[in-house]
């Protein structure tokens, strides 16, 4: 008999149990009409993932238990189908991480998560009690066994199937993008689980969740460990996969796309998820005529249309005219709404106002920030009395030593760039003009002109900082690598360089816990990955 197996690569939404519910029931009801036996989701596809503090309430598992229940019911016509679904668990005074299968209107069999991650973006311990019991049951003749994503990412829990009789390994994901995340999933499912000799169904979640990005990109492994088939790349998705004992049949296999693909598509489905999911009616963009607005205001536009997004110039005394005219040259092949709001006068009031208390003292970053506070604040009125959410527009590079200020760049409610270093900027920018050929929605000059706060005259960034790919370098083997100074230096970059970039990585501390969340697409970004004090001796 041949079995087939439905993968649902699902973008459920924390909390919305009846929303995905209703995901999960059409899923399974496609599935049942192309002949499927087993649906498996994704990780915690009830209730979306992370739930975070939520799964420390007990009416959020009570309201779980109650949602799985009306679930099975519903799914009662679907003769015979196995529907693996995702949900928290409370039970005997313990809380799991749990997949149960329905089945003809019952929850017919439940597995619990044996490996909790605690690392990184998770804290899976601060919520639930580790199990240790496999799972298996039996469709046409074939063992289908379950795992819960970090399960896998060692070989007790797959082990534990293989003894159970398991043939085929369900593998139910919630695993968040970074880059180059997909080939280390794949060789660790087959260190840890094609040498015992499973196949593997690997379901992954596709959507935002606040700083999160889940890609999807499920696949199906074979007993040898052989890719067999792949599912898109940040896409809802439900696949059709056959067995014929415990050996999948191969599909044709997708190309895989060059990192800047993936990661422009991931920050493009991180602002419409985030902007979507929370209701917010469009975006505001503070639009300079530099590099960074540029890009932030095209994945905005590739986000949610043009309608949706309103940009705003707003140009200070030290405004060149090539920024103007850039500024106005993008706005207008974007077809996104532009004003041009100047400071000027708002500048000369504070100025003004603080006379005497600046009286004999020289002009410095003092005055270079209130331009930049005046511009958050405009930007933030536009926001409150028109409901669109303010996208910041600070990279990674400027995060990490802290070349931003506080209540003025730094002020929104979405920072879509914040983990991508300035290097990767232009080159996520000339993706996409890459995208059109003869029609790039940035201008060139924004790619070729030197970067610039336009703060006080002929300002770069290169004034303040070490040319952006030292310093971006420095920051990768410093913030993401954990790499010692010595060790920075010793891969070839001046120890004068090195001592100041990390100086003000650790001195900018106070500035990065009050930034807006934002998009991860690195192994560690700041924010759930960074977890730094800010009062510390340590050298």
């Amino acid at each position: 008999m041949t079995v087939k197996v439905a993968i649902a690569q699902m973008n459920s939404t924390v909390g919305d149990l009846a929303g995905n519910s209703v995901k999960i029931i059409e899923q399974a009801r496609r599935a049942a009409a192309q002949g499927a036996h087993i649906v498996l989701t994704p990780e915690l596809s009830l209730v979306g993932y992370p739930p975070e503090d939520l799964l420390l309430r007990h009416s959020f598992y009570a309201k779980s238990a109650q949602a799985l229940e009306a679930l099975a019911a519903e799914l009662a016509s679907l003769k015979d189908l196995r529907v693996v679904v995702g949900h928290p668990l409370e039970q005997d005074g313990s809380r799991y991480n749990a997949a149960s299968v329905l089945c003809n209107g019952a929850i017919i069999g439940t597995y619990c998560k044996h490996a909790l991650p605690n690392d990184t973006v998770f804290d899976e311990k601060r919520y639930f009690t580790a199990a240790d019991a496999p799972y298996v049951f039996e469709v046409g003749g074939v063992h289908f066994g379950i795992n819960i994503c970090e399960d896998t990412w060692s070989s007790q829990a797959p082990l534990r199937a293989r003894e159970g009789g398991a043939q085929v390994l369900l593998v139910l994901n919630a695993s968040p993008f970074h880059m180059n995340k997909q080939s280390q999933r794949h060789e660790v499912m087959r260190t840890n689980v094609s040498a015992h000799g499973l196949s593997l169904v690997y379901a992954n979640l596709a959507g935002g969740q606040d700083e999160l990005i889940f890609d999807g990109n499920s696949f199906v492994l074979d007993q040898q460990g052989q890719m067999c088939v792949q599912l898109p790349h940040l896409e809802e998705d439900l696949r059709m996969v056959e067995f014929n004992g415990a050996a999948p049949v191969a599909q044709p296999l997708p190309a895989e796309q060059p990192i800047e693909a993936q990661v422009y598509q991931a920050l493009v489905l991180g602002v419409r998820d985030y902007i979507g999911k929370n209701g917010f009616p469009g975006a505001i963009i503070g639009l300079s005529g530099g590099v960074d607005s540029a890009l932030v205001l095209a994945i905005a536009v590739d986000a949610l249309g043009a309608d949706k997004v309103r940009t705003v110039m707003m140009p200070s005394p030290y405004t060149a005219d090539i920024s103007w005219i850039d500024a106005r040259d993008m706005a207008e092949r974007l077809g996104v709404r532009y004003d041009e709001i100047p400071i000027v006068d708002c500048f000369a009031a504070f100025r003004n106002t603080l006379a005497q208390e600046f009286a004999g003292t020289k002009e410095d970053a003092t005055e270079e920030n209130i331009q930049a506070r005046i511009r958050g604040t405009l930007l933030m009125a536009l926001s409150n009395k028109f409901g669109a959410i303010v996208l910041t527009t600070g990279n990674k590079s400027e995060m990490a030593v802290g070349y931003c200020t506080l209540y003025g760049d730094m002020a929104g409610g979405f920072a879509v760039i914040k983990d991508i270093a300035k290097t990767l900027v232009y080159r996520l920018c000339a993706w996409r003009n890459a995208q059109k050929p003869g029609q790039p929605v940035i201008p060139e000059r924004i790619l070729t002109r030197a970067p610039s706060a336009e703060l006080r005259p002929d300002q770069t960034d290169q004034d303040s900082l070490p040319p952006y790919d030292v310093l971006d370098g420095i920051m990768q083997l410093y913030m993401e690598q954990n790499r010692s100074q010595g060790e920075i230096e010793a891969a070839g970059y001046r120890r004068e360089d090195v001592e100041r970039v990390t100086k003000l990585i650790k001195i900018n501390e106070y500035k990065r816990r009050q930034a807006p969340i934002g998009i991860r697409v690195t192994h560690r970004a700041f924010g759930r990955d960074w977890r730094y004090p800010i009062t510390s001796k340590f050298h």
